[in-house]
């Protein structure tokens, strides 16, 4: 039976409910699929083990609009250019990561799902489930999770930028804030040690999250930072 984070937090944050769903061109319907399987983090030295309950056979219907397919994928560009900024202003850099981000992404669709194996309702094996939360695997995850998200920044005070859908910004005043987001990493910089952590701790509450500490890699990269020389240097081994 497979176990760990992935399995507790989709079958906690899917909040399914079990009824009798028929197939029709208005449903979406899908099996589930519970596995273990190993993931390196670059950011640990050993490879940790994650059991995730997720999606197979998705049929997609038009209706369900899963061709606005968005993934929060922050440009290179303003990586690098927030990178500078905390190298030149000497700020800190605080890097997140959210646990099962897709699991937070609140579904408008009906879709049914059968039970997953090894979790099936004893005495009402013939009923499915009805998604109230997003899965990994569903074509609308990764857009449903940023929304989540994005509702939530911009609630706390922050500014999407423009230029970049992935770039938040809370105010216009040298050293504030500045946060940015690649799928479930985030990159958090500002002067104010104090105003991070309290932002840290909004988030914290909302989502399942990981505070790694100083942001040491990003996107396969480890960051550098020479605080003495107001340096930043990027290498990839």
């Amino acid at each position: 039976m497979a176990s760990g984070d992935g399995v507790g937090n989709a079958l906690h944050s899917s909040k399914q409910d079990l009824g009798l769903g028929r197939i029709t061109e208005e449903l979406t319907c899908s099996s589930m699929q519970v596995g273990l399987f190993t993931q390196r983090d670059i950011r640990l030295d050993h490879p940790k083990v994650q059991g995730q309950i997720s999606c197979e056979g998705i049929s997609t219907r038009i209706w369900c609009r899963c061709d606005e397919i968005f993934s929060p994928v922050v440009k290179m560009t303003t990586l690098c250019f927030m990178l500078g900024i905390v190298a030149v202003d000497n700020l800190e850099l605080i890097q997140l990561d959210v646990k099962t981000a897709f699991l937070h992404g609140d579904l408008w669709e009906e879709i049914y799902m059968e039970q997953p194996k090894g979790f099936v309702a004893s005495g009402q094996e013939y009923l499915v489930c009805r998604l109230r939360k997003s899965l990994y695997g569903l074509k609308q995850a990764p857009r449903q999770w940023y929304k989540k998200f994005d509702d939530f920044i911009q609630s706390v005070g922050f500014s999407k930028s423009d230029e970049d859908q992935c770039l938040f910004t809370k105010t216009a005043q040298d050293g504030s804030p500045v946060l940015i987001i690649y799928v479930d990493d985030m990159l958090l910089s500002g002067r104010h040690a104090g105003e991070l952590t309290e932002l840290v701790q909004k988030l914290w509450l909302k989502f399942a999250m990981k505070d790694l500490g100083s942001a040491r890699h990003i996107l396969g990269k480890k960051i550098s930072l020479h605080r003495d020389k107001r340096q930043l240097f990027l290498s990839q081994t």
